[in-house]
């Protein structure tokens, strides 16, 4: 149904005035602020050997992070360069049983053994392979160091598609989390069995092994030296800042750590480190505010304090470089210098001369030929799809469901009502604003119910039904509409909507689906005191997903029409993976059970229309009749239907 254009208007006025306030991002980043003064350091080394532990465990669990030692590594090399003083092995080794990943191993001349470093890179096409990570890992080699150079998770050789690049974040690494881990996870695993490998190498000292990466791969680094204790040197280039400053930034799925910031700043995984050698790079012109120098700054007093406590307070150093954003020549030579110092006991750190190094073409390097890599190299589309598969096996309904589906969502404690303002009307309709408790504002526009009925119709997203004797509300999900983020949708660019906040909420310990959820509940909450006997709700896309998740918790809608929204959170293909935008994904969604276990829950009658794939592809014919038995098999109350068009 069209509005009509006064009430348009009314809207637009309302939306501008949203917009240059910012509601959305002045909140989060006040938690974000709040958070980073909360996480305080201890004062004692006893303190901090409890807290240190404790850290590793919460970091483990939240990034879905694994490590398997006694896992073989299973080493194979498909090709070897030799370059003047040293080799470039292209191998791929065993990093999660049957899960392999790519990478290039540089070899000094001579039996060794040598000290070993674990080289990371960022968002550089080319992975592993680009001239400025193939740079850095010459002048390692060439200097002394075992070199292992992985393609990061879903980068290099390890994207969809062999040799074609692509960006591994966004709602691509998303989807990790929907099977119970993290982008970050998956690199934190991978690195730590990146050192495993080298600790088989005959040819390498495994106690002498350090890392080093930039940008994304300077934030592998980091972790990885945080949660592996055989790192004995570290150095992060143009990656360290505070996780505060993440909140409403530009930063890469990659760089998440689910609910981080409700138990740690960066300043405690630096920490982590101690007693063992970190060097923190930074760039004077780099345009990230989230690896400024101030930012670091910040982060390394706290480390600071940690350090001085092991007695470790030269451990710890920070340099500043007049350049931009990158992995380069004076940050080399630096480094060089830095780890002759911690892994070879020689000169005193300062910069090293870098030699003349000689980048090979991409495709000498290459673990495989283009487009001929063995399948042992999983890909992100294919572990979210087999581990989904394997999810939905062994998954087994039991007595907390409700609770551990208000887990999955992140979900506060029901909000209440602190005020709710008719702010205009116009063509029958009001404009309403509902203050929660916790001060964030709900936009609806509402029309009154005709012939005297009691029911009402809560549309989020979908088509406002037409000729209804039903009241009918319109509302503007959080970060929608009136209630978008004018900053949020500027930082997303080309990226899918809600990159940004998705990103920024669940550093804080909440996800979008569970703000909608709670805002869905505001406003029956809200109907009910109007006198609502009967409420539907009708939501498209991923608001459908928070309007059954909404039902499935309270049970107090006797309605929910779903309007193009996706059947299962099953992993279907890399093409449409942005057809849903960020606010759908969940950490452990699939852990928990599907969508039909949350249409299960509740008693309304739920009606899928059009319903479709995670990938948006109409779901019909013979699949379709294989979810309509899933969803039957589970249901107990209310019914459950599917029209395959709207």
């Amino acid at each position: 149904m069209k509005l009509p254009f006064i009430i348009l208007f009314l809207l637009t006025g309302m939306h501008l005035s949203a917009q240059q306030s910012d509601p959305i991002r002045h909140a989060l980043e006040q938690q974000a602020a709040k958070a980073f003064h909360a996480r305080t350091l201890p004062r004692s080394a006893a303190a901090w050997k409890q807290q240190r532990a404790a850290l590793y465990q919460k970091i483990m669990r939240h990034s879905g992070a694994v490590t398997n030692h006694t896992l073989p590594p299973d080493m194979r090399e498909t090709g070897r360069l030799n370059m003047q003083g040293y080799s470039i092995r292209s191998i791929y080794f065993q990093t999660r049983p049957g899960v392999y990943a790519t990478a290039s191993l540089y070899v000094p001349e001579g039996e060794g053994p040598f000290p070993a470093v674990v080289l990371t890179h960022g968002h550089w096409q080319g992975g592993r392979n680009s001239e400025l990570f193939q740079s850095v890992a010459q002048q390692l080699a060439m200097h002394g160091y075992v070199c292992l150079s992985m393609d990061a998770w879903g980068a290099g050789e390890r994207t969809t598609i062999h040799g074609e690049h692509e960006y591994h974040g966004s709602c691509l690494g998303a989807s990790l989390m929907n099977v119970g881990t993290s982008l970050m996870g998956m690199q934190i695993s991978d690195n730590i069995r990146a050192v495993d490998l080298l600790c088989t190498l005959p040819y390498v000292d495994v106690k002498r092994i350090g890392a080093t990466g930039a940008s994304g791969g300077g934030n592998q680094a980091m972790w990885l030296a945080a949660m592996d204790e055989r790192i004995r040197a570290a150095i992060p280039v143009v990656s360290v800042g505070t996780f505060e400053s993440y909140i409403m930034n530009s930063n890469c799925i990659c760089e998440l750590l689910p609910g981080g910031l409700t138990f740690t700043e960066e300043a405690g995984v630096l920490a982590m480190v101690a007693p063992r050698g970190l060097k923190i790079f930074n760039a004077l012109k780099d345009n990230n505010r989230a690896f400024a120098p101030a930012q670091m700054q910040r982060s390394y007093a706290g480390a600071q304090q940690i350090f001085s406590l092991l007695k470790a307070r030269d451990q710890l150093q920070h340099q500043l470089f007049d350049t931009t954003h990158g992995y380069w020549p004076e940050m080399q030579a630096a480094m060089l210098g830095w780890f002759d110092l911690q892994l070879k006991g020689q000169g005193n750190g300062a910069p090293v001369a870098i030699k003349p190094v000689a980048p090979q073409p991409e495709e000498k390097l290459m673990t495989f030929p283009a487009g001929k890599r063995d399948t042992l190299v999983v890909t992100t589309a294919d572990y979210c799809r087999q581990q989904g598969l394997l999810l939905k096996r062994t998954f087994r309904p039991n007595d907390h469901e409700k609770q551990a589906l208000r887990e999955v969502l992140l979900l506060p404690a029901p909000g209440s009502i602190k005020k709710a303002v008719r702010t205009g009307s116009a063509g029958g309709w009001d404009s309403i604003s509902i203050t929660a408790a916790n001060n964030e504002i709900t936009y609806l526009l509402h029309r009154a119910p005709r012939n005297g009925s009691h029911s009402y119709i809560v549309v989020a997203g979908a088509a406002v039904p037409e000729d209804v004797d039903a009241g009918v509300v319109m509302l503007d999900l959080w970060g929608t509409g009136r209630g978008r983020s004018a900053a949020a949708t500027a930082i997303d660019g080309k990226l899918p909507a809600f990159h940004t906040l998705s990103r920024s909420l669940l550093w804080l310990g909440s996800t979008v689906m569970g703000k909608w959820v709670d805002q869905l509940q505001l406003v029956n909450t809200w109907l009910h005191r109007q006198g609502a006997t009967h409420i539907s709700t009708s939501a498209a896309g991923e608001a459908g997903l928070a309007a059954l998740f909404q039902a499935a918790l309270y049970d107090n809608v006797q309605a929910v029409t779903l309007q193009n929204a996706p059947i299962s959170y099953l992993f279907d293909n890399r093409a449409g993976v942005d057809h849903f935008n960020m606010a759908a994904h969940l950490p452990g969604i699939l852990q928990w059970g599907d969508v039909s276990m949350a249409a299960a829950l509740s008693s309304a009658n739920i009606t899928f229309e059009a319903p479709v794939s995670m990938s948006g592809r109409k779901i019909t014919g013979t699949e379709l009749e294989q979810y309509i038995q899933e969803f039957e098999k589970l249901k107990k109350k209310g019914t459950v239907k599917f029209l395959e068009k709207m």
